[in-house]
């Protein structure tokens, strides 16, 4: 009978790297779904139409309504009477009430989007602690793939240099 054969700290690391790169799989298309919506997200790529009525204080101040609705680059076009027009939207004076419209990413984007936008107060920062732990070992564990005396290891070094300094090279301008 063969003795059995004790299988390396190599063997280990890169059948954990392959077993937690599939799973890292649907991290990714996830993540870069929302990514690139978040990149268009100054245009109406991928956006509907939402009809918005909200209820505010009578006789708010003009930035107060801005800050109220949350709308960004608030600004009022006209004020007819006791109605006061700003972009997509009008506000009556005497009611309160406001009435406005809005684009939304639609589902289930908008939903992948909160992974960006994650704080540590709300649970879907632990998705981007899990994606970030996932890929600092996928990033370490890529250097045990192949023998350190190899032309492909050395290689691979090189490549590992080069994302560094393009990095920060992307980052300093």
């Amino acid at each position: 009978m063969e003795p059995k054969k004790s299988k390396s700290f190599n063997y280990y690391m890169r059948s954990l790297h392959r077993d937690i790169g599939y799973f890292a799989f649907g991290l990714v298309v996830i993540y870069v779904l929302s990514g690139v919506v978040l990149i268009y997200r100054n245009t109406d790529f991928l956006k509907r139409e939402v009809k918005i009525e909200r209820q505010l204080k009578p006789n708010m101040e003009t930035e107060d309504i801005g800050k109220e609705l949350k709308l960004r680059d608030f600004k009022v076009t006209k004020t007819e009477g006791e109605v006061i027009f700003f972009q997509n939207g009008t506000y009556n004076k005497t009611s309160g009430l406001t009435s406005y419209t809005s684009k939304d990413i639609i589902f289930p984007l908008n939903k992948f989007i909160n992974f960006h936008k994650a704080i540590s107060s709300k649970a879907t920062h632990w998705f981007n602690l899990v994606f970030g732990v996932v890929f600092l070992f996928l990033a370490i564990s890529s250097l045990w793939m192949f023998k350190p005396n190899t032309k492909t290891f050395r290689r691979g070094m090189i490549l590992v240099g080069a994302g560094i300094v393009f990095t920060i090279v992307l980052l300093l301008f």
